[in-house]
């Protein structure tokens, strides 16, 4: 049986596979990663019947060009961006049927910044720790897309939706993150949380699937001091020496020295994921404590020393 592939002929700018991740390996100092914007890559994998989990492709910024040798059903989602199959428009949010020897290119998102492919049957790259995630922070799975790679496709597929089309709701006018406080909102004076929660903070250039460095008033300490290393969860707001806070993404690191003030609930971290560089971001506080992802243990290590921040997001 001839086995189904991609061709990458153009690469974009740091296309990665992504699956949902790795969950529950933290304590031995493996984070999640896995699909920046989750529910996107779900919403790809729905359309083109294969398991939510299934590996597909994450373009930030777009920029994609893939061949198919044989024919398929792919599914386009997360940020709005134009698409053509060979010469023709094509559609996102929706299956789409490729013939054999079809070319799919996407160009640059016109709103938000990932972009989500699936193909029916799924990427077979080889698992690694049960995943076929690339975490960019940790080095593990698959390396970034490259010219003239192979892209092995599986048998994943179940079945065929329902439905073969996903309508977009209006776009909001700017992006709203839900936070609860904590775990570490004590280090800080009061009117720090306050204006967390009323100004307005801008994502920075120096951003990355690990986080993003927001630039905006500086959030003031109450207490001086270190805090030993601890564990560290998608949507914590890490605050440095310089005040301004770091949010962290998809691949963060499982343990970090500077204290979190707040964190974004999980139902917005795909929305945050969304926010490019010169975006606006606005933190309101979440009602329910509920929708915060669960808590990564600390890393038992016999010195742990000073995690402080990773490097500066890449």
């Amino acid at each position: 049986m001839t086995r189904r592939e991609l061709l990458v002929v153009r690469a974009g700018f740091g296309a990665t596979v992504q699956d949902l991740g790795r969950p529950g390996l933290a304590a031995l100092g493996v984070g999640r990663a896995g699909a920046a914007d989750r529910d996107a890559l779900r919403l790809a994998n729905r359309l083109v019947g294969n398991p939510e989990d299934a590996a597909g492709l994450e373009a930030p910024m777009g920029g994609l060009e893939l061949v198919f040798p044989h024919a398929a059903t792919c599914a386009l989602t997360g940020a709005d961006c134009p698409a053509w199959l060979d010469e023709r428009p094509a559609a996102t949010r929706t299956p789409l049927h490729v013939p054999a020897g079809a070319r799919l290119r996407l160009g640059t998102p016109t709103r938000g910044l990932r972009v989500y492919l699936a193909v029916r049957g799924g990427l077979d790259v080889p698992p690694v720790l049960g995943s076929r995630a690339t975490d960019t922070l940790a080095g593990i799975g698959p390396d970034r897309l490259t010219v003239g790679q192979l892209l092995p496709l599986g048998d994943a597929a179940t079945g065929w939706p329902a439905a073969d089309h996903a309508p977009r709701p209006a776009p909001a006018d700017r992006t709203v993150l839900h936070v609860l406080p904590g775990p570490r909102d004590d280090w800080f004076t009061a009117d720090a949380l306050r204006t967390l929660l009323t100004e307005p903070y801008t994502v920075t250039p120096d951003s990355d699937r690990v986080g993003m460095r927001l630039d905006g008033p500086a959030l003031e300490r109450a207490r001086t001091g270190e805090l030993p290393s601890e564990g560290m969860v998608g949507g914590a707001l890490q605050v440095p020496p310089s005040g301004r806070p770091i949010l962290f993404l998809a691949d963060h690191p499982v343990t970090g020295g500077y204290p979190v003030i707040a964190v974004v609930r999980r139902a917005d971290l795909g929305a945050a994921a969304q926010a490019r560089p010169g975006d606006t971001l606005h933190f309101r506080l979440a009602r329910t404590r509920s929708a915060i992802a669960p808590v990564a243990p600390p890393v038992p290590t016999p010195e742990a020393g000073r995690a402080d921040s990773p490097d500066p997001p890449r």
